[in-house]
């Protein structure tokens, strides 16, 4: 897959998909495979186009949006699915005021668009004043197809970015995932914390996080990372040490089980499987290493049962597969 940071020289016949696709969610996977659908179908490659930063950031900085996925993480998720090129174009206040039709004709046209496809409330051009109505029209105008697919759904639920922020937010780590149709993860550079974890005799891997991604509420994970190469499970608390802080920032910290390394300085993705309690304050450290073990009790029993479900399954396919 090609990521081009400019429009191209000369124009490539394509299928073009519209959207932020941030988390890129089983809608946005929908959306894309429509897009492959109608790519096969006219002979030529799916792309889309994606501004950085998010438009929201620049048009409505107050309301502080935060994201589910890192750009890098997107274009891995497209290229799994079989996109040809992603447009990663800068998103300024001069794109912001383009009106909807100097934004077919000076960057959906210079693609080479012969199809496009757009969520039903994809907006573009100055105001948001372009909408699915107004693709539709404006394809007719210059000559090609527009699909319009409507809100995907997953057990009467509307799948959406915002309602995947909405779940993090309150802990609901099963709806979040199962909108996703992916674990949610954190990522960030692991730095030195106040090593009271080692101390304790659960040593944390304390991650910095951007200010651009959405942190879940505060509270204890099953989690697990992959680390030179190998899956390492442990337990994640994100909160504001209140046992030992009457007013702190709230930190992500993670103990790895049966793990020895240097991590500082390292970035790591953090995969969620499980919240498993609330943040809470203890009488004391021998209060707070007793709930410890628990938690880590907690945490190992979660993932393990999730490794035995996958072997299983696994298995499962190998056999299937020997008995064709």
């Amino acid at each position: 897959m090609q990521v081009r940071t400019s429009l191209p020289m000369e124009r490539e016949p394509c299928v073009l998909a519209l959207g932020n696709f941030d988390g890129v969610h089983l809608g946005h996977r929908r959306l894309l495979e429509h897009g492959l659908e109608q790519a096969v179908r006219l002979g030529v490659g799916l792309d889309v186009l994606i501004f950085e930063p998010h438009p929201l950031k620049v048009l409505f900085p107050e309301r502080g949006v935060k994201l589910l996925s890192t750009t890098q993480e997107r274009l891995l998720y497209m290229e799994e699915i079989g996109v040809r090129t992603v447009y990663h174009l800068p998103f300024t206040m001069e794109m912001a005021n383009t009106s909807p039709e100097q934004f077919v004709e000076k960057i959906l046209l210079p693609l080479g668009v012969i199809h496009v496809v757009v969520g039903f409330n994809y907006s573009f051009g100055a105001q948001g004043k372009g909408n699915s109505e107004l693709i539709q029209a404006l394809g007719q105008k210059h000559g090609f197809g527009v699909s319009v697919l409507q809100a995907q759904t997953l057990g009467g639920r509307v799948i959406s970015s915002s309602s995947i922020r909405k779940a993090l937010q309150l802990g609901d780590i099963q709806l979040a995932s199962s909108l996703l149709g992916h674990l949610p993860c954190l990522r960030g550079t692991v730095i030195h914390g106040e090593e009271r974890g080692r101390m304790l005799g659960y040593p944390t891997a304390n991650i910095l996080t951007s200010d651009d991604f959405l942190i879940p509420k505060r509270g204890v994970y099953a989690v697990w990372s992959t680390i030179d190469e190998k899956r390492v499970l442990g337990m994640m608390n994100i909160g504001m040490k209140p046992t030992f802080h009457e007013v702190y920032d709230t930190v992500v910290e993670v103990h790895f089980f049966d793990f020895e390394g240097d991590l500082y300085g390292k970035e790591i993705t953090v995969c969620i499987e499980e919240r498993l309690r609330d943040e809470r304050k203890f009488n004391g450290v021998n209060e707070l290493l007793t709930q410890l073990e628990r938690d880590c009790s907690n945490a190992k029993g979660v993932l393990d049962k999730i490794q035995d479900r996958q072997d299983s399954n696994k298995a499962l396919l190998q056999t299937n597969f020997t008995n064709q």
